[in-house]
Parts: structure tokens; sequence; C-alpha cells
């Protein structure tokens, strides 16, 4: 009998991909999304390339009410995988008590929900943006978690806090590991999943693929006078696919016992800072395509640089990025191209 995982968030960018991932590797997945950040079509298209449909429940996991009863219905649910979040880092700023509320009330009624089911199992989708702007790069697990430039990031290490506090409290009630990804870029191969934002795009590379594609009349780079090589702000992007192995990677460590704490923490990137004009050039480089764009005011919540340390991940995960930047451009430009080709827009 196949286990089961239940994806929160998981027809989401970096959800719908790890769905994808379970499902190659045997795992049934149960989704449960609200549509916030993405579409129902999604969980058709991870059906078309996996050829297995996910079970989807379209409620929002503040409705513990409801979360309770899925854990019922869908009895002997292993792990849970927790992508379910807003994660606008800019809106966040505008709108903190949405952020507060949505964020750690949706973990609070899972953490609940899997107590009462005995369910220990538990990945939870953390961010870089705890670090801040760290004092050195990269970026180790043992650097501290500084207090939050955003709400968005305030809620990550909340929830963190949270889930630390209760694996420990109870030896063998929770296992949990959190990941603790930087900039996760790119789309599926196949062109049927990728990042679907909406409105104006707050990340870069959907950005840039909505100017190439000529849905934006050019793209906006935030700040140029950075204490960097090239002036503009670095990062380190991942490739989704990449990033989605690792969720996998990840819960099985806890379904097959080999965490060495109850609680763990792994940052997931690829080592490497790039800046925002190296990006550009990649997109440029693998479509042909030369991008207009204008330099605009620094964005409130942005940091100057950061990027990883991930071989902590790489030798306790057996884990590590395969797909370079051009990679990732590449099946970004690609998605965009499919997607403006079947929805006309």
């Amino acid at each position: 009998m196949k286990e089961k995982v239940l994806v929160t968030g998981g027809t989401g960018f970096i959800g719908s991909h790890t769905a994808v991932e379970l499902q190659q590797e045997g795992f049934e997945v149960i989704i449960v999304d609200n549509f916030t950040n993405s579409e129902p079509f999604v969980a058709g298209r991870i059906e078309a390339i996996t050829g297995i449909k996910p079970i989807v429940e379209p409620f929002d996991m503040c409705d513990a009410a409801r979360l309770d009863e899925l854990f019922v219905r869908h009895r002997g649910i292993s792990a849970a995988i927790h992508f379910a979040a807003l994660k606008s880092v800019g809106e966040s700023v505008l709108k903190p008590l949405e952020y507060y509320r949505n964020n750690i009330i949706s973990l609070l009624n899972l953490m609940a929900s899997m107590k009462s089911h005995k369910c220990n199992a538990l990945v939870f989708s953390s961010s870089c943006t705890v670090y801040g702007q760290p004092d050195r790069l990269p970026v180790t697990e043992s650097d501290p978690v500084r207090p939050a430039i955003s709400p968005y990031g305030n809620t990550k290490q909340i929830c963190e806090e949270i889930i630390a506090d209760t694996a420990m409290a109870q030896p063998g009630s929770l296992n949990a590991i959190s990941l603790r990804y930087f900039n996760p870029i790119g789309a599926h191969p196949s062109a049927l999943i990728g990042e679907l934002p909406r409105g104006v795009p707050e990340n870069l590379v959907p950005y840039i693929t909505q100017t190439a594609i000529g849905l934006r009349s050019e793209l906006s780079i935030y700040g140029n006078d950075y204490n960097t090589p090239d002036g503009t702000a670095i990062r380190d992007y991942l490739h989704v696919v990449d990033l989605a192995k690792a969720h996998v990677t990840a819960l099985k460590r806890l379904l097959y016992g080999i965490n060495k704490t109850q609680y763990e923490v792994f940052n997931l990137g690829t080592g490497k800072g790039v800046s925002v004009l190296e990006a550009i050039t990649s997109f440029e480089r693998v479509s042909g395509i030369k991008l207009p764009y204008r330099i605009a005011p620094r964005r409130e919540g942005d940091i100057e640089k950061i990027w990883a340390d991930p071989s902590l991940a790489n030798r306790e995960l057996a884990w590590k990025t395969v797909s370079s930047l051009d990679d990732a451009m590449l099946t970004a430009w690609n998605w965009e191209k499919e997607l403006r080709k079947k929805t006309g827009k």
C-alpha cells in the first residue's frame, strides 16, 4: 500500500513540483489548497506529467474543522509537507495581520490535526529570510536567526519556533525538518507546471519572462547601488525541480527514522550568489531576447546579498543541485511560452 502524504499548498509553484516528485516516487498525494496563489488546473497538469491524479481538497487551512475531517476521511496519512502560506515580502509589509493570521494559524491547525491522528512526520517550507542580512557569507545553519525585516520573514521564524518547541517537548511525538530555501526559479521540463504569479510578479524570473513575452513593457531592477560587484542585489537561485527532490529526500529521512534529532534544519541552495544583472544576462543568453529594463528604487524589506552554504544538506540528505542557472532560465521561458499559448493571454 502506498504511503499517504498530505501536501498543503500542493498546487502552488513549489508544492506542485513536489507533488510530481512524490507521485513518481510511489507516494499517494493528498493536496489541500485554497488556490490563493495557484490555479485549480494545476492538479490536471500533475496528472498529465505523472499519469496519476492527485486527490485535491479545496479549502483554507485556517478552517480547523475541515482539516481535521480530512484526516478522518483519509485515514493513515503518514506525513505532511507544509507549503500553504502567503509568500510576498512586499505585500506582507502592507498587510501584516493577514500574513500572521494565515501563515501561523494554518500551521497550528495542521499540527493539531497531525497530533490527533498520530501523524508525526512534518517537512516545513521555510526560507532564507530567517537569516536577514547575514554578517558572513555563505550562510550556514549555525548562523543566527536575526530579527525579521518583513512580516513574511517573521512568520517563517515563528513557525520554525513552534515546530521546534513541539518536536522537543515530547520525544517521539513529532519529527520535523525545516528546509530553508533560497530563491527557487525555473519550471518542470515538460512546461506543464511552473510559477504562476497573481498580478505584477514579486519575483525576478516571472517578471523577466513576462517582459520577454510582451506582457510587461520593461523589467524593473530594484536598486543598483548595493555593495555588490555590479551594484544589484545578489541571491542564490536554484531550480525548482532540484528543490522538489530535496523535499522527497527529507520526507524519507523522517519516515525511515534516519533523522539525527527530532527537529532538523537544512539550507537548500546552489552555494553560488548571482546578481540581478547576471540573472538577466543568463536569460538573454538562453532565449536570444534582449530585455528592456529600468533602474527603480530599492524595495522595502529587500536585503543586499545572500547565498547558501548547502554542505550540510549535501552531506546529510545526499542532495545537491544539478541544474544550472541557464537550465532554470530556459525551463522558465518554455513554461511562459506554453502558458500564453494555452491561455491566450
